[in-house]
């Protein structure tokens, strides 16, 4: 089954591949590995997901900021490959930034929330290495940030 027709299965509707706003690029392809660039916290309406997760935010909505980083790092695989997700060999990593208090100590509970979408849409292709790093900020105040590798055919 094609990456394309399982995301249209999981009746998920990919967000707007955003354009840097700063000094830097959203993708880079080097050699056969796409990088993607750190993908913040954005709801489907186009709000900024804020706050800190173990203060503002429960680690079930932490893991929903995180599904939706998920989301934009599809979103920007997707125009990386010219909307074609079939040029997708694996996942290879996530590194996953939550905002978080001080004693939380659920920052991968969070980041599964991206994890788990990889897994539902790539399949064991979406299986890949990771980190989950607890942040005392982030840009634009936003609860998560989570960027990838992807390995391409």
């Amino acid at each position: 089954m094609s990456f394309d027709k399982r995301i249209e299965e999981l009746k998920i509707l990919l967000p707007e591949a955003k354009s840097p706003v700063g000094a830097y690029i959203a993708t880079k392809i080097i050699g056969k590995l796409l990088f993607i660039s750190g993908q913040i916290s954005i709801s489907s309406t186009g709000e900024l997901i804020k706050g800190k997760v173990g203060k503002d935010l429960s680690t079930e909505e932490g893991y929903k900021a995180a599904e939706r980083c998920g989301l934009g790092i599809i979103a920007q695989v997707k125009k990386a490959c010219g909307g074609n997700l079939s040029k997708i060999k694996s996942c290879i990593k996530l590194t996953g930034y939550v905002n978080s208090t001080e004693d939380f100590i659920e920052q991968p509970k969070v980041i599964n929330g991206a994890s788990d979408l990889m897994a539902s849409i790539f399949g064991e292709h979406g299986m890949h290495t990771r980190a989950a790093v607890s942040s005392n900020s982030l840009p634009l105040g936003v609860a998560v940030e989570v960027d990838a590798i992807f390995e391409l055919n």
